[in-house]
C-alpha cells in the first residue's frame, strides 16, 4: 500500500474500545497530542458485544421472570408474552443511548486525530493504520480480547453463535445449547430461560468455577431451579447438525440437542493484526507481556486492559488507562495492581468479589485469618422483597480485610465497599463504625463487619469484667 501521510505525535492509541477511549480522553484533554486507531467499532467489546448488551438483554429477562414471581406478594403471577426481537431491540437501544459517547466525532471533538483503521507495527516507534504511518513517542496497545473457540470436531460445519453476534438473532431460541459454564455463559443461560427458551448448559469442568465454591453453589441451585440444566464434567468431542437440530456429542457418550448453539468458552487476546516483532514487542499465550507498569518489551510501548494478559474486565482497562498517564505523561513511577479489583457476575443471585477468596486466604494467611459471614436472611430490607438467598464472607487479617465475597441481590452494588476499604487499606473498624440507613441491603456490610467484633465484645470475660467494674461506681 502506497504511505500518503505521515503523521508524528506523543501518543498514538491502537484500539477504541473502554481502555483506549480512557487514555485517549485523558491524554489529550491534558495537552498531549493523541493519534487514535480503531478498524471496528468505536467503544470495543463492552459497548458493542459485551457489557452492555449482555445486561440489557439480562434486565428483559428479568421483567420477564417478575411476572411469574408475585404470588408471594399478591399479585397473580401470570405467563410472559416474550417478544424476544423486541427485547432485542431494547438492548439495540441501550447500545445506540451509550455510542455517541464513544463516537469518533465525540473524540475529534475532544481534539484526538482519529483513524479508523487497524494498526501494526512497522518499526519499533512506527505504526502504519491505512495509507497513513504514525510516528510516536509513546505507544498503548489496547485492542482487547476476542471469543475463543475451541477446534471441537464438527464445529467448523455448523452455525454457532458468541457473544459477538447473539446479540443479532432476532428469533428465539427453542433450546439454545451452551457450551461453557463461567459467567459469559451462566448470564446468557438465564437470561434466555427466562425469556422463554430452553437452556441446556455444557461446562467440562465446574459452572462458575472459578468462584468461591459455596457461593456459586448457591447461585447455580437458583438458576437450575428456574430450568436450566446444567451438566458439569463433560467435555464436547463432536459437534454435528441435521437440519435444525444441532448435536453436541460430550467424551462420556452423553448427546445433548437443541436449536441453537452458544459458544462461550474462553478468550483470544486480539494480537493477530499487530505484528508485534517488528516492534520488539514479546507476545504471550494470555496477550503482550507486560511489566507492573504496563509497559512491553519495548519500553515507548504500554498494553493495558484484556491484551495485556490479566483480569479482563472492563473497568481493569479503565483503571490501567490511569496507571499509564501518571508514566507516560507525566513520567512518574506509577503500577498496576489486582488484589483491589473488584467483578461481579450479573445472574441472579449476583456473583461479587474483591480481594482473595476463602481458599485463597487460607493458602497465604494460614491461621491468622479470620473469616466472618453474615446471612441475607438476617437482614430486614431482604426479608421485606423475599430476598434472603444469599452470603457475604469477608477474609479478615490482623483486622484488616483481604478479601470478600458475596452472593445474593444487588451483590455488585455492596462489593464497593470492600472495594474501597482494601484499595485505601482500611481496617474492618471503618465499616462497622458506618451507619447504614435502615433498612438498607448496604447494612449487610455493615453487620458482617460487626460480626468480627462480636465474639470479642460479648464472649469476652474481660469485657464483662470491666462493665461489672463500672457499674459499681
Amino acid at each position: 500500500m502506497t504511505i500518503k501521510n505521515r503523521i508524528k505525535t506523543d501518543l498514538c492509541i491502537i484500539g477504541g474500545g473502554s481502555g483506549g477511549l480512557s487514555v485517549a480522553a485523558g491524554a489529550v484533554q491534558m495537552g498531549a497530542s493523541v493519534v487514535l486507531l480503531e478498524g471496528g467499532k468505536m467503544g470495543g467489546d463492552c459497548l458493542n458485544y459485551g457489557c452492555v448488551p449482555s445486561k440489557a438483554l439480562i434486565a428483559a429477562g428479568k421483567h420477564a421472570h417478575a411476572m411469574t414471581t408475585g404470588a408471594p406478594f399478591g399479585v397473580a403471577p401470570v405467563k410472559p408474552k416474550v417478544d424476544y426481537a423486541a427485547a432485542k431491540d431494547h438492548v439495540d437501544g441501550v447500545i445506540a443511548g451509550i455510542a455517541p459517547h464513544d463516537s469518533v466525532e465525540r473524540f475529534e471533538s475532544l481534539g484526538v486525530k482519529v483513524i479508523t483503521e487497524y494498526g501494526k507495527f512497522i518499526s519499533p516507534t512506527e505504526v502504519q493504520a491505512g495509507d497513513v504511518v504514525i510516528e510516536a513517542r509513546r505507544f498503548v496497545i489496547s485492542t482487547g480480547s476476542a471469543p475463543f473457540v475451541p477446534p471441537i470436531p464438527g464445529v467448523d460445519k455448523v452455525k454457532y453463535y458468541t457473544n459477538e453476534d447473539i446479540f443479532e438473532l432476532r428469533e428465539r431460541p427453542n433450546h439454545l445449547l451452551v457450551i461453557g459454564g463461567g459467567p459469559i455463559g451462566m448470564e446468557m443461560a438465564q437470561a434466555h430461560v427466562r425469556l422463554g427458551c430452553k437452556v441446556t448448559v455444557i461446562e467440562g469442568l465446574k459452572a462458575l468455577g472459578r468462584d468461591d465454591p459455596e457461593m456459586a453453589a448457591i447461585a447455580l441451585a437458583r438458576i437450575r431451579a428456574e430450568g436450566v440444566e446444567i451438566v458439569e464434567g463433560a467435555i464436547a468431542e463432536k459437534i454435528s447438525q441435521r437440519g435444525a437440530v444441532i448435536t453436541v456429542k460430550t467424551k462420556d457418550g452423553a448427546t445433548y440437542k437443541g436449536s441453537h448453539l452458544l459458544m462461550s468458552v474462553g478468550r483470544k487476546p486480539n494480537t493477530d493484526k499487530l505484528n508485534l516483532e517488528a516492534a520488539g514487542i514479546e507476545p504471550t499465550r494470555a496477550g503482550v507481556k507486560v511489566d507492573a507498569s504496563l509497559k512491553t518489551t519495548n519500553k515507548r510501548v504500554y498494553a493495558i486492559g484484556d491484551v495485556a494478559g490479566g483480569l479482563q474486565f472492563t473497568h481493569v482497562a479503565g483503571y490501567h488507562a490511569g496507571v499509564i498517564i501518571r508514566s507516560a505523561l507525566f513520567g512518574l513511577p506509577s503500577k498496576a495492581q489486582t488484589n483491589h479489583i473488584p467483578w461481579a457476575t450479573y445472574i441472579d443471585p449476583e456473583m461479587a468479589q474483591v480481594g482473595l477468596t476463602e481458599a485463597q486466604a487460607h493458602e497465604a494467611h494460614g491461621d491468622k485469618l479470620e473469616v466472618v459471614r453474615f446471612e441475607y436472611a438476617e437482614n430486614d430490607r431482604a426479608r421485606a422483597e423475599l430476598a434472603t438467598t444469599g452470603l457475604i464472607k469477608v477474609m479478615i487479617v490482623k483486622g484488616r480485610p483481604v478479601g470478600a465475597s458475596i452472593v445474593g441481590a444487588q451483590a455488585g452494588e455492596l462489593i464497593q465497599t470492600w472495594a474501597l476499604v482494601i484499595a485505601n487499606k482500611l481496617k474492618i473498624g471503618a465499616v462497622a463504625a458506618m451507619v447504614a440507613p435502615y433498612p438498607t441491603l448496604g447494612e449487610i456490610n455493615k453487620r458482617a463487619a460487626g460480626q468480627y467484633y462480636s465474639p470479642r465484645l460479648f464472649e469476652s470475660n474481660f469485657v464483662k469484667r470491666i462493665v461489672k467494674l463500672v457499674q459499681r461506681f
